[in-house]
């Protein structure tokens, strides 16, 4: 099949460091998580180590330091956006899933999951962080085909003849891709 979102990996060379982005609600941690467990890599949220109780947030040296202590590991999956410091994982590492899902994909299941952790903290959160759904965070998700993925997606493109670049268009993408890494994990 020549389709030019699907990877295939019987030459891929190994992969250990592998940054996955997009949209709020694209599904970011549930792909991490999956990829992890099939490839034996760990996962680190953004938004867990980020947040801390009562969504109070990490000061920027701090996080800046956490992050080139994380990326500076072996192995690992990072999920999250957090363009602040993209730079410091992009440089990191050899893999970059981008989730560019369409904005009603990604609004569907914010609210979906709004509903789902209603008063809860959700397992790729922060401790102390209940679930939330905020206007400006709709807005951001809203705005994020013409806000954000342009910027992301020429990130990507300055990195590509260098790192594995992937970007998954549709939650049908996302399946089939994670077939063919299961797939080619078994070779």
């Amino acid at each position: 099949m020549n389709d030019p979102n699907r990877q295939h990996f019987e030459q891929r060379p190994a992969i250990n460091k592998i940054i996955v982005i997009g949209s709020g609600g694209a599904g970011k941690s549930i792909l991490a998580q999956q990829m992890g467990d099939i490839l034996g890599l760990p996962v680190f949220h953004l938004d867990a180590l980020f947040w801390h109780p009562g969504w109070i947030e990490t000061h920027k040296p701090e996080w800046r330091e956490k992050q080139r202590r994380l990326v500076a590991q072996d192995q690992w999956i990072i999920d999250g956006n957090y363009g602040g410091t993209i730079d410091l994982r992009l440089a990191a590492c050899d893999t970059a899933v981008f989730l560019n899902f369409s904005r009603w994909v990604c609004l569907f299941r914010i609210v979906k999951r709004y509903i789902q952790y209603r008063n809860r903290t959700r397992p790729d959160m922060g401790d102390g962080c209940r679930e939330r759904l905020s206007l400006q965070y709709v807005k951001w998700v809203w705005n994020y085909p013409k806000a954000n993925a342009p910027r992301i997606a020429k990130q990507l493109a300055d990195v590509a003849a260098a790192k594995t670049v992937i970007t998954l268009r549709s939650p049908r993408a996302v399946r089939r891709f994670l077939q063919d890494l299961r797939r080619d994990d078994d070779l």
